[in-house]
C-alpha cells in the first residue's frame, strides 16, 4: 500500500491547525493562583500541583482587583476585609463542601463572606490569626499586657506604639471607647501594618499590634521580643482563598486538604499559620511544642470566645465609626474605616 500524499500546503494548513489546537488546550489548562506576597505558607505553595501557577503581588489590593480582569484567574487569595470589598458577581461558589465541614464553626460565616445562613461559601477560610501585642525589651508590661490593652495606655509607651494602619482594628481594640481611643492615639508612633515590625526591631517602637502569624517566626530568633494576646480577646484577621468568575478548573482538592493534616499542618503551625481546625485537632497536633508557643498558637477556650471576627459594616455603622475616627484621629493618621 502506498503511503497518501499531501499538497505541501495542505500539510501547512494541517500543522498550523494543529498548532492553534495545542495552544489553546494551552490555554484552557492554565490555573493561576494569585496572592499577596507573604500571606501563602511557601511550604503549602510549593506542593500546588500541575497546571495551577502562583503568581506573587506586592500589593493586596492589586490581588483583589485581579478578580476583575479578563481572564481571571482561578484563585485568588486575601484577607477578609479585602475579600469583602469584591462584587457578589465576581465571585463563584468555592464548591468544596467537605473540606468546609471539617473547619470549626466559627469559620462557617466567614466562608460565606457574613453573609446570610443558608447562602453559597464563596471562600475557603484556610487560616485565622488574633491581633496580638508585641513587645521589645519591655518584660515590666507583660503582666499588665495579659489582662488588657490598656496596656498600650501606659505613659512610658507615649510616642512608642506602632498600631495598624486599620481604623477599624484600631477602634475595636478598645471596643469603641471614645476616651480611651483618644488617649490611644496620642500614644501612636506609627501606624503600619508594612513596616511597622521594622521600627520595632530596629528600637524606635516598644510596642506593635501585629497579626499573630507575623511575630510567631520572630520570636524564636529574637529573645528581646515578648508576645502576648491580651486576656480581653482581640479582632481577628482571617486568610481566605476565593473563586473569582473564571473559566479556570476547580481548585486542586488534595492541594487544599493538605494543610489540614499531616505532613504540611505541624510545619504551617511551626511558622504561626494555624488553619481553624477543631481545638481537639489542634491540640494533638502541639504536643510537641513548647508550653509558651502552644499559648499562642491555641489560647485558652475563654480568650478565645472573647476574640471577634469584623464583618462588613452597614453604611450607618461605617458613619459612626469614621466620625469617632475624626473626632479622635491626629492629623497624620488614616481617615477611612472600614
Amino acid at each position: 500500500m502506498t503511503s497518501p500524499v499531501f499538497p505541501r500546503r495542505q500539510v501547512l494548513r494541517f500543522g498550523a491547525a494543529l498548532g492553534l489546537g495545542w495552544l489553546a488546550g494551552c490555554r484552557q489548562s492554565r490555573a493561576e493562583l494569585v496572592a499577596h506576597r507573604g500571606d501563602l505558607p511557601k511550604a503549602w505553595v510549593a506542593q500546588l500541583p500541575a497546571p495551577w501557577q502562583a503568581r506573587w503581588l506586592e500589593d493586596p489590593a492589586a490581588v483583589v482587583a485581579s478578580a476583575s480582569q479578563s481572564p481571571a484567574p482561578g484563585l485568588i487569595q486575601c484577607l477578609d476585609g479585602w475579600a469583602t470589598t469584591l462584587p457578589a458577581n465576581r465571585l463563584q461558589p468555592f464548591g468544596t463542601p467537605a473540606l468546609l465541614a471539617r473547619l470549626e464553626a466559627a469559620a462557617q460565616p466567614v466562608s460565606r463572606l457574613f453573609g446570610p445562613a443558608g447562602s453559597a461559601a464563596v471562600a475557603f477560610p484556610w487560616a485565622c490569626s488574633p491581633w496580638v501585642l508585641l513587645l521589645r525589651r519591655r518584660d515590666d508590661l507583660v503582666p499588665q499586657a495579659t489582662e488588657d490593652w490598656d496596656v498600650l495606655l501606659d505613659p512610658s509607651l507615649k510616642g512608642g506604639v506602632v498600631l495598624p494602619s486599620s481604623p477599624r482594628v484600631v477602634i475595636d481594640l478598645v471596643r469603641g471607647d471614645a476616651s480611651r481611643l483618644r488617649r490611644l492615639r496620642a500614644q501612636a508612633l506609627a501606624y503600619d501594618d508594612h513596616d511597622g515590625l521594622n521600627l520595632l526591631l530596629t528600637g524606635e517602637a516598644e510596642a506593635a499590634v501585629v497579626p499573630r502569624q507575623r511575630v510567631v517566626p520572630l520570636l524564636r530568633r529574637d529573645p528581646r521580643l515578648r508576645a502576648v494576646l491580651p486576656a480581653t480577646g482581640a479582632p481577628l484577621s482571617w486568610n481566605l482563598l476565593l473563586r473569582p468568575d473564571s473559566e479556570q478548573p476547580a481548585p486542586p482538592l488534595d492541594w487544599l486538604g493538605a494543610i489540614l493534616e499531616p505532613p504540611l499542618l505541624p510545619l504551617l503551625l511551626a511558622a504561626g499559620w494555624v488553619p481553624p481546625l477543631p481545638r481537639g485537632l489542634l491540640e494533638a497536633r502541639l504536643t510537641t511544642f513548647p508550653a509558651s508557643m502552644t499559648d499562642l498558637l491555641l489560647p485558652s477556650p475563654t480568650v478565645w470566645e472573647r476574640c471577634r471576627s469584623l464583618p462588613p459594616l452597614t453604611p450607618q455603622q461605617q458613619k459612626s465609626l469614621q466620625d469617632l475616627w475624626r473626632e479622635t484621629t491626629p492629623d497624620h493618621a488614616p481617615g477611612t474605616v472600614t
